[in-house]
């Protein structure tokens, strides 16, 4: 599992991360990119969803949601070294990715909320926390070496970006 120390290394590099390679949406105003974060978990639960059909590895997928959860987390101003980041109890569920869709969903009604003005960051922090305890529990379980695929992806991301020093 990841350690909440873990954790708080990991949002910070995630900021570190993002300045560098992902500017383009740092600009963004902070509605914005939440409804873009959103996108991006859709987009997972999509992948996650179509099994063996998905082209891309389901690890690749984990850790690119657990990227994006990161950057939510930093946009909503959430410190989720201090989260109790543990799945709900799957029995109720015949299906676990109906917990990652649940909170996927969520977090869309968030986003959607901002266009209201309503009140949303309260459940837009809540579903990313249980997003991230999702995707924690799936690398778990799954039994890969989540620490260093993050590192791993993050190189190969920054890799797109040759020109920048």
């Amino acid at each position: 599992m990841i350690s909440p120390s873990d954790m708080a290394n990991l949002q910070r590099s995630q900021y570190a991360h993002d300045m560098r390679n992902h500017f383009d949406i740092l600009s963004l105003h902070k509605n914005d990119r939440l409804k873009h974060y959103g996108l991006h978990f859709s987009k997972y639960v999509g992948r996650l969803a179509r099994e063996a059909n998905e082209p891309k590895p389901i690890e690749r997928t984990v850790v690119d949601a657990i990227l994006v959860s990161l950057s939510a987390a930093n946009t909503l101003h959430q410190d989720l070294s201090s989260e109790a980041l543990v799945s709900r109890p799957t029995a109720k569920q015949i299906d676990p990715l109906r917990l990652l869709a649940d909170a996927t969903g969520r977090f869309a009604d968030a986003c959607e909320k901002i266009d209201h003005l309503e009140e949303f960051l309260a459940i837009a922090r809540q579903a990313n926390r249980d997003i991230m305890a999702w995707l924690i529990n799936e690398a778990y379980e799954r039994n890969f070496p989540v620490l260093e695929e993050i590192a791993k992806r993050r190189h190969e991301l920054a890799a797109r970006h040759f020109f920048i020093g």
